[in-house]
């Protein structure tokens, strides 16, 4: 099941490969312990990482989101070598492991990380390798058609994938663009069981064709530059504006809302702004019940704040997307 929802179908026995590729770059070999902390629950990319790791003859340790001091344990007692998850649940296992006493170089044992579902400022990448004493590398892809790009370990930008085609298009008229020029990530994937023909990201971004010192001839993605639209992506969700008219509409009190996305220590932070209906009176009671029911429809948990009436201009967007990358 895809953000949107749409019900995709999979292959009983995988033949891509592609993140395996990704997996390769980032410095996993065959004899490592990877820990997936993506969620296994209705959203494909877990069962790909643990396909990927197995390919390689590595182990995956399935520890899925949340229980960070268990995952911690996990990493510890396991002698974790790879770490698979978002860059913001790798800083919560580092506090967390810091919490509980461990030192992160000298006991814990991980070496390569895999992330991906958010951006990866350079500043976070250092902080982590520093603290760590591993390298991290990031890939890009989508629920629809999986693996797209990745870094080697030059991190220069994010190789094509093969076995793949990937194109930066004007998202006017879907003329391909040349190095250099932004435009809409468009992908072709020609899978037996689930064929994709210029499926369109949505993402904004340009390539590089400039050779790569890893030896590899693939173009690569320099950055991913933003969205087209409004949907956006919280701890590696996408979160549409469909996402929060469904919790808006089971509350008669709300009259106006807005999604509002900041960004505090390397964390996503969602807040459903709202605007209550003239002669509602805003209450810490209603707002728990709000804040329960975000995770239903957005999959992620929010706070939820009250504005005064007037508050919100009269054309705004659902999402207000406030994050800055570094």
């Amino acid at each position: 099941m895809s953000p949107g929802p749409i019900y995709e179908p999979e292959d009983i026995q995988s033949r891509n490969d592609r993140w395996t590729q990704a997996f390769f770059a980032a410095g996993f070999r065959k004899g490592d312990i990877g820990q997936i902390t993506f969620s296994y629950h209705l959203v494909p990319p877990a069962f790909w990482f643990e396909d990927a790791l197995h390919r390689l003859g590595c182990t995956a340790t399935p520890g899925g989101v949340g229980n960070t001091e268990l995952q911690v344990r996990m990493m510890h007692d396991l002698k974790v070598t790879g770490y698979v998850g978002t860059p913001s649940f790798l800083v919560a296992i580092s506090k967390k492991a810091e919490e509980v006493g461990y030192d992160l170089q000298r006991d814990l044992c991980l070496e390569a990380g895999f992330v991906a579902g958010e951006m990866l400022p350079e500043s976070l990448r250092s902080e982590l390798e520093k603290s760590f004493g591993m390298i991290v590398r990031q890939g890009y892809g989508t629920a629809d058609v999986g693996c797209l790009s990745y870094e080697c370990y030059y991190k220069n930008g994010m190789h094509f994938a093969y076995n793949c085609i990937v194109e930066i298009v004007d998202p006017e008229t879907g003329r391909q663009l040349g190095p250099g020029e932004t435009g809409e990530v468009v992908a072709t994937v020609f899978d037996e069981v689930y064929p994709m023909i210029r499926f369109g990201t949505g993402d904004l971004s340009y390539f590089t064709d400039e050779p790569c010192p890893c030896g590899r001839t693939a173009n690569r993605l320099v950055k991913i530059l933003g969205r087209l639209d409004q949907v956006t992506k919280v701890k590696g969700m996408f979160i549409h504006p469909s996402n929060a008219d469904e919790v808006a509409a089971r509350f008669p009190e709300i009259d106006r809302y807005q999604v509002v996305v900041t960004r505090e220590a390397h964390v996503d932070q969602m807040t459903l702004v709202v605007e209550l209906k003239e002669g509602v009176e805003a209450s810490e009671a209603l707002a728990k019940r709000v804040e329960a029911a975000i995770p239903t429809s957005m999959r992620v948990r929010g706070r939820v704040r009250f504005l005064d009436r007037g508050t919100l201009p009269e054309e705004y967007k659902k999402i207000d997307d406030r994050r800055k990358w570094e």
